[in-house]
């Protein structure tokens, strides 16, 4: 195809990679925002949390997983000056001899922690803290279904990958080049300075086949990568996410090559040529040339086994591991794909039905819109994220550091603090005592309005589900006509343009989209207004009600707010002995369950099942309640996460 047309084609790819697989600029930036604000959520006075990787980057791409790192604060690395001295911080420093250049050995200069000791190995009278070791007792720690990866600790699955670090304030004497080294103007003074501020991580993985392979950590760049990322132009993110493509959905289908290649060589390659090239370059019609530019170095790294660390040149990448035979099938694989052009991206099953007339010309902002909702919507790893933030982190939400933070940032970035504190008051609530009697002393009426003022900011985050737990609250306190008032506003929340994870979006979705594009609302106030999440009830939560409760179950409740909006109006009705109420809210339950409404899954299913079950057992009907208890175990026969097993012995 002549040259006079790659113009052309560049606009295209970069259309459809925006439409299909990347998201527009806007949705990128505002995965970033959310994961920034997600992380300082997250963070606690022992560890600070990082979400890296492509999600942390702003792209989630087939076959991710959630990266995220846990830098501890307990534990500090020292380069080169001595920090002022605190006895609660351990103190390690670093020893590169005899040490390939990218790694260190970190030995142990002070510490009162036992399990930091217990961690450390004697070698020629010094103590150095080992990363096999540290793995090992963070292995301990987890659950059964965790393994190590790489620096790593996964789950068998690997839907996830936690990296416990340690951290370095000062900028490393072996990187200490690059601040000079560049002579473009990308990355600028700014950027740079933020990442000299920042220093650098260690992470638990020496040098494989090393001697010393158990001692030695990595040095990570994680943070500043992260940084240099944040400064792409979108078509940079373009190419990075083609670089991607091609390396898992083409070259990893060979065997002899699925495992030679990482995502962080071609990060690497990205960098060194944006040193190359003016900003002014990465811009859409150019996508494709920018491309081939990258795709023509990794041939030629490939062919010289040469791929050197951005910041440590010293370090050589491919050392050891692109040679021989496999370097040979890799080159021939890369080699072929080059012959081809741009249309190597074709291989790919994700952009196979690209079609340049089709794409042409810039698509509606409408569409754009829509596209980036539904990415945002069916997200495995926003979800997967936003579980580990109310699992696994804690919150003061008194904290006056961080409500002082949130209302010095702009509406925007308020609106995701306001979003995350909102999920986050989920659980807060649930675990604040409630007694269950009607309020009448000091200390009760103190704990109700604790819990009943935590759960208002619960409303923020979706439509349906912070409310409902507010209705719970006054169930528990036996003010039912208060719960029904709630409950009815929540149904009529139910709505038919309502949006969960992983669904699929409708003609009444589109349609609705629409409206809000045309009014230029933002992705977090959709989020607050037409989302629907789940109602999640913890083991010992003060809010499950009693009908729920089960001596010996641990687990908790995930029930679709459809489902449980109508089995807490049987309860109130049942209490305040409105039988034909009762009889009519057992009648919507069982239409939500038949037509699976904003029910995300078969486990949800399987809760919405058991609610009618104990529905029914209230108003004696044994059969019928036997019959749905039965209905949610052939659903999901998971009895460990599932207790109609147990109502029916």
């Amino acid at each position: 195809m002549a040259d006079t047309f790659i113009p052309n084609i560049s606009l295209a790819l970069y259309n459809y990679l925006c439409h299909n697989i990347v998201g527009t600029e806007e949705h990128v930036k505002i995965i970033r925002l959310m994961n920034t604000v997600r992380d300082n959520f997250s963070s606690s006075k022992l560890y600070t949390c990082i979400t890296s990787g492509s999600f942390g980057e702003g792209l989630e791409m087939r076959g991710s997983d959630l990266d995220i790192m846990q830098v501890l604060k307990y534990i500090k690395v020292n380069a080169d000056k001595q920090p002022d001295f605190d006895p609660n911080i351990t103190y390690l420093s670093m020893d590169t001899d005899d040490v390939k250049p990218g790694f260190t050995q970190l030995r142990l200069e002070y510490s009162r922690s036992q399990n930091v000791l217990e961690g450390c190995e004697e070698h020629n009278g010094k103590h150095y803290f080992s990363s096999a070791l540290y793995k090992g007792k963070l292995l301990s720690f987890g659950n059964k279904d965790q393994q190590i990866h790489g620096p790593c600790i996964t789950d068998k699955k690997e839907f996830y990958d936690y990296a416990f670090s340690l951290h370095c304030k000062t900028w490393i004497s072996s990187a200490v080049n690059w601040l000079t080294r560049s002579s473009c103007s990308w990355p600028n003074h700014n950027v740079k300075q933020s990442i000299i501020k920042h220093g650098v991580l260690f992470v638990p993985i020496g040098v494989h086949g090393s001697p010393k392979e158990d001692l030695e950590w990595r040095v990570s760049f994680s943070v500043a990568e992260k940084l240099l990322i944040n400064t792409f132009t979108h078509t940079q993110l373009m190419c990075y996410a083609l670089l991607k493509i091609i390396l898992k959905d083409v070259i990893a289908n060979d065997s002899e090559c699925k495992d030679l290649l990482c995502s962080y060589f071609l990060k690497t390659i990205i960098f060194w040529i944006s040193e190359e090239l003016p900003s002014s370059v990465w811009k859409p019609d150019n996508l494709i040339p920018c491309f081939l530019r990258c795709f023509s170095r990794l041939v030629y790294c490939v062919e010289h086994s040469v791929c050197l660390h951005y910041f440590i040149p010293d370090n050589n990448m491919f050392e050891n591991k692109i040679e021989g035979r496999a370097r040979g099938v890799l080159l021939n694989k890369l080699n072929m794909l080059h012959s081809y052009g741009w249309q190597c991206i074709l291989f790919s099953d994700q952009i196979s039905n690209f079609d340049v007339s089709m794409w042409n010309c810039p698509v509606e902002p409408f569409t754009l819109y829509v596209n980036d909702v539904k990415k945002i919507v069916q997200s495995s790893m926003l979800f997967i994220a936003n579980v580990f933030l109310e699992i696994y982190s804690e919150l003061d939400i008194f904290n006056t550091e961080l409500l002082h933070n949130i209302w010095c940032h702009h509406f925007s970035l308020k609106q995701l603090y306001a979003y995350y504190m909102s999920q986050k008051c989920r659980r807060l609530a649930q675990r604040l005592p409630l007694d269950g009697a009607i309020i009448n002393n000091k200390y009760q009426y103190k704990q109700y309005k604790s819990c009943l003022s935590t759960l208002l900011t619960n409303v923020y985050h979706d439509a349906v589900s912070g409310w409902l737990m507010i209705a719970s609250v006054f169930y528990k306190t036996k003010q039912y006509r208060k719960a029904l008032h709630i409950i009815r506003y929540s149904i009529s929340k139910c709505s038919f343009d309502k949006l969960f994870f992983g669904m699929t979006l409708s003609d009444n979705h589109y349609q609705s989209l629409k409206l809000l594009s045309c009014n230029k609302k933002s992705v977090v106030y959709l989020l607050k207004i037409i989302f629907v999440d789940l109602i999640k009830l913890e083991v010992n939560s003060t809010l499950t009600p009693n009908e729920l409760l089960m001596e010996g179950w641990q687990t908790e409740y995930a029930i679709p707010s459809t489902a449980y909006v109508y089995f807490l109006s049987v309860l109130c009705h049942y209490h305040l002995n409105n039988l034909r109420h009762c009889q009519d809210s057992i009648q919507d339950l069982k239409l939500v369950i038949e037509e699976r409404y904003l029910m995300p899954d078969v486990r949800c299913t399987a809760n919405a099942y058991t609610l009618l079950g104990i529905a029914l057992q209230l108003f004696g009907d044994k059969e019928s309640a036997r019959q749905a208890f039965l209905q949610s175990l052939e659903i999901y026969p998971d009895e460990s996460n599932n207790s109609a097993a147990m109502r029916l012995l």
